[in-house]
């Protein structure tokens, strides 16, 4: 479908600002100074063309193209787990002084998902980082997986793309044009965006590959030093590479996109396992948590239904496997319980859920993921009285660190708002169930202060805009729908639906007075942001 493409696309032009191919065109290969092996400092005075608020800004913008696009995928449970290790990674690059004060305030430090089974991460200006389904599906351990989003990370941190941009004030600022334009024009036309793509990698490709491998070698290596910093086990990095490299011989290499962007070399290899210093190479064991994630993963990101079908079936290969381990065991039938949900086949669901109870597992936070998967199964079904006892027992189990059951992992929680918001919005879709209505205000009340610490939620947004439509609250159910669209990228959407609005409340009094007063506030906003955008559509400053 032209929407993949679209990111698919995206993915590959941003790493190719990051790092050239293993193999380029031979004329920009020729033009490689031989003695030039060294990034420019960050304090060199070309890396000042584009400022940390500039990429910022170019950032936002690719941003919003990728809200609107259908493979940008919010699923709460899979999105906590990668925003749990995504903020401790992120603590640990904080902590060893990677991250200076602008950089920190300025950046959006945003980690999403997208719905691909290319086994794919990518680094975007101003603090993006996308990551496939299908690196979280192939990954061993959290630990593996952990290593990856260091290494994006640290891209960011070490600000590549400025820094590239640095080496020309023409050929790159081409480039990153050519990036944005082919994002816009893989909406209207798939064949365009590569056109544009490409056009802009030709005239940026010989001025960045000068930096690309010592981008991609300063990236393991501060990558690393974050990654354990962390707590995670630096085996992670070196048998990720194995197998990235292991997978690149046997499989065609469109499905590793992340091989394309990010060349692997002996000598990197090389210096991952260097890192470990002296002792036998062991990789990382899968705590069973991370076997689950993996399950959800390959579940989502294939919604066709005969993939979905085919999922549930793993339910009678679990119980059939000869050999299998329990873990592998549990993770079969949560994906079949998840693809009997998404199919809406209760009973199926709760059968496969059952099953895996039944194996009796002493991980507590595995344990508490099955309940969290028999809460979307409640909810999915319309059961308020099932739902309701799910959430009691939920909230009122501690929160396990992301990869608990990994040796050298620590005993930190995940940051309390990222644990809150799966249960949050259950609570949101509990309360719109049709025995729901006595809990809707409350919900209402305690989404409305979550979107005011997180207005980029769309999801949020559109949970609250039905709770007030289904307590006749007009003006505060359109206002929430309008950031909703905003959210996702369509500020012109949401102009018009605080425009729609803002007409019915020509009499408005009380209450009422003072929320039409907030939209019309927010609407002078969104018109001028959008003049804004416009006039960078066009070029002009």
């Amino acid at each position: 479908m032209a929407s993949s493409r679209t990111l698919r696309r995206l993915a590959l032009a941003s790493g190719l600002v990051l790092a050239a191919q293993a193999t380029g065109p031979a004329w920009a290969q020729a033009a490689r100074p031989e003695n030039r092996n060294n990034l420019p400092a960050l304090g060199d005075t070309a890396s000042e063309d584009v400022s940390v608020a500039n990429e910022r800004r170019i950032g936002d913008r690719i941003m919003r193209d990728i809200r609107r696009d259908p493979d940008y995928l919010d699923d709460p449970i899979l999105l906590e787990y990668m925003q749990t290790m995504w903020a401790e990674l992120l603590r640990s690059a904080r902590a060893s002084g990677q991250i200076p004060p602008e950089l920190d305030e300025r950046f959006a430090w945003e980690l999403f998902l997208v719905r691909d089974r290319t086994v794919n991460a990518f680094a975007l200006p101003g603090g993006y980082t996308g990551i496939h389904l299908g690196l979280i599906a192939m990954t061993a351990s959290p630990d593996e997986l952990a290593s990856v989003v260091a290494h994006e990370l640290s891209h960011i941190t070490q600000r590549h793309i400025a820094r590239s941009v640095g080496a020309s004030k023409t050929t790159s600022l081409v480039g990153i044009a050519g990036l944005i334009l082919g994002v816009l024009a893989a909406s209207r036309s798939p064949d365009a965006a590569q056109a544009l793509i490409v056009g802009g990698q030709a005239a940026a490709v010989q001025g960045q590959l000068n930096y690309s491998r010592d981008a991609e070698r300063e990236a393991d290596r501060v990558g690393f030093s974050v990654l354990t910093g962390a707590g995670y086990a630096p085996a992670g990095m070196p048998a990720m590479f194995e197998k990235l490299l292991q997978a690149s011989r046997l499989n065609d290499s469109q499905n590793y996109p992340y091989l394309r962007s990010h060349p692997l070399t002996t000598e990197r290899i090389g210096d991952a396992r260097s890192r470990l210093g002296v002792g036998l190479f062991t990789a990382p064991p899968r705590p069973v948590v991370h076997a689950l994630m993996q399950a959800r993963a390959r579940v989502l990101m294939d919604p066709r239904d005969a993939a979905l079908q085919r999922a549930q079936d793993y339910d009678a290969q679990a119980a059939l496997a000869a050999g299998a381990s329990t873990t592998d065991r549990l993770a079969a039938l949560y994906a079949s319980a998840l693809a009997s949900v998404l199919r809406r086949d209760g009973a199926r669901a709760e059968k496969a859920l059952a099953s895996a109870r039944a194996l009796e597992l002493a991980d507590a936070s595995a344990a508490r993921e099955l309940d969290a998967l028999a809460l979307q199964a409640a909810l999915a079904r319309g059961d308020g009285a099932r739902s309701e006892a799910l959430l009691a027992k939920l909230a009122a189990q501690p929160a396990e660190p992301v990869a608990a059951g990994t040796p050298a992992r620590g005993a930190e929680a995940p940051p309390a708002s990222v644990v809150a918001r799966p249960l949050l919005l259950a609570r949101a879709q509990r309360a719109l169930l049709p025995d729901g209505a006595a809990q809707q205000r409350a919900t209402a009340e305690r989404l409305q202060t979550w979107v005011a610490e997180h207005p980029m939620d769309a999801t949020a947004w559109g949970l609250l805009a039905s709770l007030w439509e289904a307590q006749s609250q007009p003006l505060r159910a359109a206002r929430a729908a309008a950031e909703q669209r905003y959210a996702r990228g369509d500020v012109s959407g949401a102009v018009e639906r605080l425009r729609a609005a803002q007409r019915g409340t020509r009499a408005a009094s009380g209450p009422d007075f003072i929320e039409a007063s907030v939209i019309e506030a927010r609407l002078k906003d969104l018109e001028t942001q959008r003049r804004i955008f416009a006039r960078e559509e066009r070029g002009e400053p």
